[in-house]
């Protein structure tokens, strides 16, 4: 009988590093990988290697055999994906999800849209049990640093006690660093005021 196993592997395509998810299936007389697209469309690429070949895996469902003589590619139908690869694939934890939250102008008061925002993390927490939740605050560069590293962390506490949530929680401030926009110093720039909620 054959054991599917799922693993993430990060391949390197011209210069740029994609994700890639890559099954590999052993057992009996079955011994191969396919590339399939990550969760937003894109795919990456996977160079297999063995001491006799290498090979790049590059399309949709494309796989090759590992072990043995044979060297040739080929694609599988969903329905092969799914009977080879289904228990594996409904295994896979969920992936993380990260939730930008904006503010208004030097306050810890979320804008109209992120406030409609937050009954969506709050069911995406409850419909992980035992989730990882990370939250960052950050600011624009107006004002002083330091007291944008405070208001950082008083709208991360903000969005944390709005969750509600009962999990650990890691949270944070960046203040005015890791600007999502880069600015000069004294910059008013809407999206850098702004709180990272990390759900995984």
């Amino acid at each position: 009988m054959p054991t599917p196993f799922l693993h993430p592997v990060v391949a390197k395509a011209a210069a740029l590093l994609s994700l890639a998810w890559l099954l590999t299936l052993t057992g009996c007389a079955k011994n191969y990988v396919v590339l399939l697209p990550d969760d937003d469309g894109s795919l990456g690429q996977v160079v297999v290697t063995t001491p006799k070949q290498t090979i790049l895996l590059d399309q949709k469902s494309q796989g090759t055999f590992i072990g043995g003589t044979r060297q040739d590619t080929f694609t599988l139908t969903d329905a092969e994906l799914q009977k080879d690869f289904g228990a594996a694939l409904a295994a896979s934890p969920q992936k993380p999800t990260i939730y930008l939250l904006y503010f208004e102008a030097g306050q810890p008061t979320l804008t109209v849209a992120s406030q409609a925002e937050m009954p969506k993390i709050r069911s995406d927490l409850a419909q992980r049990p035992g989730a990882d939740l990370s939250v960052i605050g950050h600011s624009d560069t107006l004002g002083d640093a330091k007291a944008n590293y405070a208001l950082g962390l008083t709208r991360a506490q903000l969005v944390v006690d709005l969750l509600g949530s009962t999990e650990p929680v890691s949270m944070a401030s960046h203040g005015e660093k890791n600007l999502l926009v880069k600015t000069p110093d004294d910059t008013d720039e809407p999206r850098n005021r702004r709180v990272e909620v990390i759900v995984r």
